[in-house]
């Protein structure tokens, strides 16, 4: 059978041929790439000439094509459009590919190449890249157990392989979960649902095979049931079904795997001589340690604890005047707070979400990237793997930049959430490649599609994602794009939001999707006064589950994470009435791999530097000022991971920031 995966793609700017790919092609191109690969590294390893940088790191670096061509495909599928074979596969793939990645990593000649080359460096007159390169390769093979012997080496390879089992569980039981719960709503069921969520319901409903409008777990439907429907009893069910993905029972149950995931990855550490799997986790980010983390977190919290504590007492107030029983509840939150915005604000969702159009919203992504940066998108007809996606081709002043994919609607066969990744990277050795990035949300489909205002903030986040992977501009792949501390990575996405907020933005593109005509004045004006509303409940969601992850791996692995979660919750203080963003059984940030592992407060972190960059624009000729837009560029979108993150960002801003611009940002200070 002819394998496409295991061929030259003659596609445009050689992107995968979706239409001719099939499951079935997959477990058998895996296992050609890894032994394709095995190849390579035995070559490296036991290579005759002495070590050198060419021979030993550049060999690395170009090694593997083949197989991050298979698993480039595999996983963008795998995740945003699966099905029982798909998932079948990742349970096989998951112990095959971390047994491979282990015996790499553990290779004991190889190793001794590396550490070879490392030891010379000094005398190899190396550019400022390719010594950034060596010693992340050097600090990698350290990391993950090179230097183990006998039984210490053993057991780490039997702990990442075991780990890689227990992330692809939890991820695929939070997608049952997800999957197969939903809430049938009868005429009667309806009540305070604006148009827009009726809608999104009925099409929702369509998916699951329903006659009439269900609520799914899909956080662009259950968000804004919460907030409109006036039916408590309805939104208590829908609420606690919710929060209870991953906790109900069965062989969809994460408690356990919870559990065994903090416990291997505290051994995981102290094998390597830490602590705790904290301390591993953020040697290599900029934080560095754990009590960095904590300081920030709680200087946050603080004054965000106190402006919920507040926010709660008036919106306990509405729901006993509308004769609403005991007192406010995490399902009642969003309900009241939406009504106290449209009476404070005099800013009605119903009436606001025409404007965001997610077309509208796509063209005013394009044209802030147009204006900051030249880059022009045009629309790119070739096959893709889903009939819900789109792509263009991007280029400035002419020349080929990248391709930009987007997959934006919910549906039963997407895992929850928002996600950047790159299918291929941008990098100049040992080929040039140009960056194929892809940007999966799950907005409630529609005719056409509205988006809420934090949708709208969804995709501008996402598409700074983009932008990092498209401008890359660097030689080596392995310090491409978001290849960067996990505490940095958030910075260009988190700025890009700031976009959405500019004035003339919403003025252009925000345009009333049965009218056409422009989001009234007094109501941009509204939308950018609320823009602070509501900012006790979100930041203290956000920081009890940042608090919650340090709290897991800064110390002994808990044997019972929920009771420690709910430990850490009361000594914190944490309201009743408003739940952690992600709890436990449910936080695949944390769990589904150890990409935010120790690693959820970086969303935070970045914060502070995103507030203080933006500001930086304001300071110059606004929000785009053509001189700090090239400074973005040159300083951290292009430069990947081919610098240190303190002293890119740094280089763009002249120091590094304190939380004030934060703290201000979020109305938490004066």
């Amino acid at each position: 059978m002819t394998n496409p995966l295991l061929q030259d793609w003659a596609t445009p700017f050689g992107i995968a041929p979706f239409n001719a790919i099939a499951d079935e092609h997959f477990a058998p191109a895996l296992d050609q790439a890894l032994a394709i690969h095995r190849a390579e590294i035995a070559a490296i390893a036991d290579g005759g000439e002495a070590p050198t940088f060419a021979n030993t790191v550049e060999a690395l670096e170009a090694a593997g094509k083949a197989l991050d061509r298979v698993l480039s495909v595999f996983f963008t599928v795998a995740g945003a459009d699966s099905n029982p074979a798909r998932e079948d596969l990742q349970r096989q793939f998951s112990p095959k590919l971390a047994a491979h990645f282990s015996d790499i990593s553990s290779n004991k000649a190889l190793f001794g190449r590396v550490a070879a080359v490392w030891d010379q460096r000094e005398t190899l007159n190396l550019d400022d890249e390719q010594a950034r390169v060596l010693m992340l390769t050097h600090r990698g093979f350290v990391r993950a157990g090179a230097a183990l012997d006998g039984a210490q080496d053993t057991r780490m390879k039997q702990i990442k392989a075991r780990l890689a089992v227990l992330g692809t569980q939890f991820t695929q039981n939070l997608l049952a979960d997800e999957r197969t719960w939903f809430m049938e709503l009868e005429d009667g069921d309806l009540a305070g649902l604006p148009e827009f969520v009726i809608k999104s319901a009925r099409a929702a409903g369509a998916e699951k095979g329903s006659d009439g409008p269900v609520i799914t777990l899909s956080r662009s439907l259950i968000v804004p049931f919460l907030q409109f429907s006036t039916r408590r009893d309805l939104r208590e069910r829908a609420y606690k079904a919710w929060v209870a993905r991953g906790a109900n029972g069965g062989a969809t149950d994460n408690r356990d795997i919870a559990a065994e995931i903090l416990a291997l990855r505290e051994e995981r550490a102290k094998l390597l001589g830490y602590d705790n799997f904290a301390a591993y986790k953020l040697e290599t980010e900029m934080a560095k340690t754990p009590q960095a983390v904590r300081d920030l977190l709680m200087d946050v919290w603080t004054p965000a604890r106190a402006q919920a504590a507040s926010d709660a007492q008036v919106l306990e107030q509405m729901l006993q005047a509308e004769g609403g029983n005991g007192p406010l509840e995490p399902w009642d939150w969003r309900h009241y707070a939406e009504a106290r915005r449209a009476a404070e604000h005099d800013l009605d969702e119903a009436a606001l979400k025409p404007y965001f159009q997610l077309d509208r919203m796509i063209e005013a992504a394009f044209s802030c990237a147009k204006r900051l940066f030249g880059l022009e998108f045009a629309p790119l007809g070739v096959p893709l793997y889903h009939a819900d996606c789109r792509a263009w081709e991007v280029t400035r002043e002419g020349r080929h930049v990248a391709v930009f994919i987007g997959d934006y609607f919910a549906r039963g066969s997407k895992r929850s959430g928002a996600w950047c990744s790159a299918m291929r990277s941008q990098a100049r050795f040992p080929d040039p490649q140009t960056p194929v990035v892809i940007n999966v949300c799950n907005f409630a489909k529609g005719d056409p599609a509205l988006l809420s205002y934090d949708d709208a903030r969804t995709l501008f986040h996402e598409f700074g994602h983009a932008l990092h992977q498209m401008l890359s501009d660097v030689t080596y792949e392995s310090v491409s794009g978001t290849s960067v501390a996990r505490d940095f990575v958030e910075l260009p996405s988190q700025l890009f939001e700031h976009w959405l907020e500019v004035p003339e933005v919403l003025a252009e593109f925000a345009t009333h999707a049965e009218t056409g005509d422009p989001m009234p004045r007094d109501m941009l004006d509204k939308v950018l006064g609320a823009a602070n509303f509501d900012m006790g409940f979100q930041t203290v969601e956000y920081v009890a589950s940042a608090l919650v992850d340090l709290e897991f791996h800064d110390g002994a692995a808990p044997a019972d994470p929920l009771a420690r979660q709910a430990e850490i919750l009361e000594r914190l203080g944490m309201p009743r009435a408003i739940g952690m963003r992600h709890a436990t059984p449910h936080f695949a940030h944390v769990f589904a791999g150890d990409g935010y592992s120790s690693g959820y407060y970086s969303y935070m972190w970045s914060e502070v530097m995103d507030a203080d960059a933006f500001q930086a624009f304001e300071d110059a000729g606004g929000a785009f000022d053509p001189e700090r837009a090239a400074a973005l560029e040159r300083h951290i979108l292009s430069t990947g991971g081919s610098r240190d993150a303190a002293e890119l960002y740094t280089a763009f801003r002249g120091r590094l920031p304190g939380v004030e611009a934060l703290l201000k940002g979020r109305g938490l200070a004066a």
